[in-house]
């Protein structure tokens, strides 16, 4: 075990995250569960919904996924009816992702609850304190420990 200094670890700040990130997900959890799907699923749906037309290229890039763990998942929302995939118009061998009316509904459905969870853990708030949430929540998943983007694409 490497010697660290724990007292500049911010246990509590990463226990919260964990706690929030266990909670916020498991309500897509139970509707995925119920389907026999997964986080990778949602992740797909969830991208493809908010961004159609995307190209796989693209998710590729958000999601930070090699083309063959994206292979599966893709493959499996496509035979099920959510996803379409179709050859671009200008480069036909680029393929650009649609969510179908299913997929959109299956988004929605996924997102809502989790929509609900941060609706009431923000009530109360005043805009600049929603602000700062947004702000730490971009800084989080902005920078890795060189200060570096990690989310590049994911914009």
């Amino acid at each position: 075990m490497p010697v660290v200094d724990d007292k500049t670890i911010d246990f509590e700040t990463i226990e919260l995250l964990f706690f929030a990130y266990r909670d916020f997900v498991s309500d897509p959890d139970a509707i995925l569960a119920k389907i026999g799907y997964g986080r990778a699923h949602h992740r797909v749906v969830y991208f493809v919904s908010r961004r159609p037309g995307m190209t796989v290229a693209d998710l590729l890039a958000i999601l930070q996924i090699t083309k063959q763990s994206l292979a599966r998942v893709l493959k499996e929302l496509i035979d099920s009816g959510y996803i379409r995939q179709m050859a671009g118009p200008a480069d036909r061998r680029q393929r650009r992702l649609y969510p179908t009316l299913a997929g959109r509904e299956l988004a929605l459905a996924l997102s809502e609850p989790q929509s609900q969870r941060i609706a009431r853990a923000l009530e109360g708030f005043t805009p600049e304190m929603k602000e700062g949430v947004c702000k730490f929540l971009e800084g989080m998943s902005r920078s890795n420990k060189d200060g570096q983007a990690a989310t590049e694409g994911a914009g």
